[in-house]
């Protein structure tokens, strides 16, 4: 083989444009890879869905990078970052297709990333790989003691370049083919337990203006409640503006958002969240995104709430999707409790690695 040339990936307009080429790329490989590493293809993108996020770049700066050899592409890297002031981390994705992770194509893809990390000031490299949910010859233990995962090639790598893992998170699905009736009965049970304190509301994108300022502070203590061992996450900023920005990208994608949140009437605070997510495709699998129950709030089955809530509306916007694909920290044994009391079974696993720049 030729050497391997890295170029910054051209980001097209549209992904119908002419230099469309790189960004569709990168989307089959990640898709690719994924269900190599994974074992299921529940976590496929499109690039209709993922072009709004990398063409606004209000919060998060995007780079991504292309491996070639000759005109074959090998593989794709991308390193995202928040744009606000004194951010020291940046996550990245490397996305190489499985016969080549071993020619160097992955090698040459993350020292680009690191490159790009200190020319911008990042010296905290965070990334995320998938294995597949039976074990291997090979067992992974992160840091925080809690799961195990089979090692991949793209963690073999990351561990010979100095990454370390840190945390491990389950990946778990849910069938939608039969009733909910566990939803049903979970969440009659969890609303009187709540006690009349608590209110459901539910919307879809865009967010009522009402709820945008709660609606954010939600999404901002995503940052800093929840679990993430010895992951260097930064609390970040999110205002109605930044909200509006968010549902403009995923409606821009072709997807649908369901949201279901408790109100605490004495406060008159949002204190509980869950969001489900779907593409175009009527028939595809939904995601389901944040979840969150604010710690002064805990104790009292919110989270049941707003999961049990959430999918038996969903069931009304989406009847053709099979299943719920959602991941958790291990650690965070009361959401997968929830989950598993609901029928969510594992499906892989996901690793966090985290290496500092010196």
């Amino acid at each position: 083989m030729t050497d391997i040339v890295i170029t910054p990936m051209v980001i097209p307009t549209s992904v119908d444009a002419g230099d469309a080429t790189e960004f569709r790329a990168m989307v089959d490989i990640g898709n690719r890879m994924a269900r190599s590493d994974g074992g299921i293809d529940d976590l496929d993108d499109t690039a209709e869905q993922l072009l709004p996020s990398w063409l606004d770049q209000t919060d998060r700066l995007r780079r991504g990078f292309i491996a070639r050899s000759d005109s074959e592409i090998l593989g794709a890297a991308s390193l995202t970052t928040a744009v606000a002031e004194g951010t020291t981390s940046a996550e990245l994705e490397l996305m190489v297709i499985p016969p080549h992770m071993a020619s160097g194509a992955g090698r040459h893809l993350l020292g680009r990333l690191e490159q790009e990390a200190r020319e911008v000031g990042r010296s905290v490299l965070q990334c995320w790989t998938l294995h597949p949910a039976a074990p291997g010859e090979r067992m992974l233990v992160p840091l925080t003691g809690w799961g195990t995962a089979a090692a991949t090639p793209l963690s073999d790598l990351l561990q010979e370049s100095g990454y370390v893992l840190e945390q491990i998170e389950r990946n778990s699905v849910l069938s939608l083919g039969r009733p909910l009736g566990l939803a049903t009965q979970r969440l009659a049970e969890a609303m009187a337990f709540a006690g009349d304190d608590y209110r459901v509301v539910t919307w879809s994108l865009p967010a009522p203006p009402a709820l945008r300022d709660g609606y954010a502070r939600m999404i901002a203590r995503m940052s800093t409640d929840v679990p993430s061992g010895d992951l260097e996450v930064e609390a970040e900023v999110w205002d109605d503006a930044r909200v509006v920005r968010r549902d403009a990208q995923f409606l821009a994608g072709g997807q649908r958002m369901s949201v279901a949140a408790v109100i605490h009437e004495p406060a008159g605070e949002m204190v509980a969240f869950n969001e489900l997510v779907i593409g175009s495709d009527p028939t595809g699998v939904t995601h389901q995104w944040g979840t969150l129950v604010v710690k002064e709030h805990r104790g009292r089955r919110l989270g049941t709430i707003v999961k049990c809530a959430n999918l038996i509306r969903w069931r009304e916007i989406a009847p053709d999707s099979p299943k719920v694909s959602t991941f958790n920290a291990e650690e965070n044994r009361p959401m997968l409790d929830i989950n598993e009391a609901i029928g969510f079974v594992p499906a892989s696993y996901a690793g966090g690695w985290q290496k500092k720049l010196v």
